[in-house]
């Protein structure tokens, strides 16, 4: 289990402390709800949490397989719905992989990634789609 501790600013602003590390991170809210989107919003932070635990699964991975994936990148664009409740509607995620389209792991990497403990918390209502750009 993890602890981390949050706090109401103001403003709509919240400071979060991750409790092993002591990091820590500041949510604003967005321009497009009341706040001044001076930092990553709560729903913000969802689209980060699936991109990079995306990223770390396949890492891990790579690392056990030996293969390089040092500078693999991902973009994720988050939607919001226009109706009530406001929700995230739709993520869209382009990984971008520094090994070849014919890789022989390339179906292991991808199925590492689908399978991420993020991917798999969200809900089904959220339409996730991604793109596989392989360069190396």
């Amino acid at each position: 289990m993890v602890s981390i501790q949050l706090e109401y600013q103001g403003g709509l602003h919240c400071a979060a402390v991750h409790g092993p590390s002591k990091s820590t991170l500041e949510t604003d809210a967005p321009v497009d709800n009341n706040g001044r989107g001076e930092s990553f919003s709560p729903t913000d932070l969802v689209a980060t949490a699936l991109g990079s635990c995306m990223l770390t699964i396949m890492g891990i991975v790579a690392q056990r397989k030996e293969l390089p994936m040092e500078g693999a990148k991902v973009e994720v664009r988050k939607h919001m719905s226009a109706d009530t409740p406001r929700r995230i509607s739709r993520l869209e995620v382009d990984m971008e992989i520094p090994l070849a389209a014919d890789h022989p792991e390339r179906a292991m990497l991808e199925a590492a990634a689908k399978g991420c403990p993020v991917f798999h918390s969200i809900h089904p209502d959220i339409e996730v789609a991604l793109d596989w750009k392989w360069v190396g």
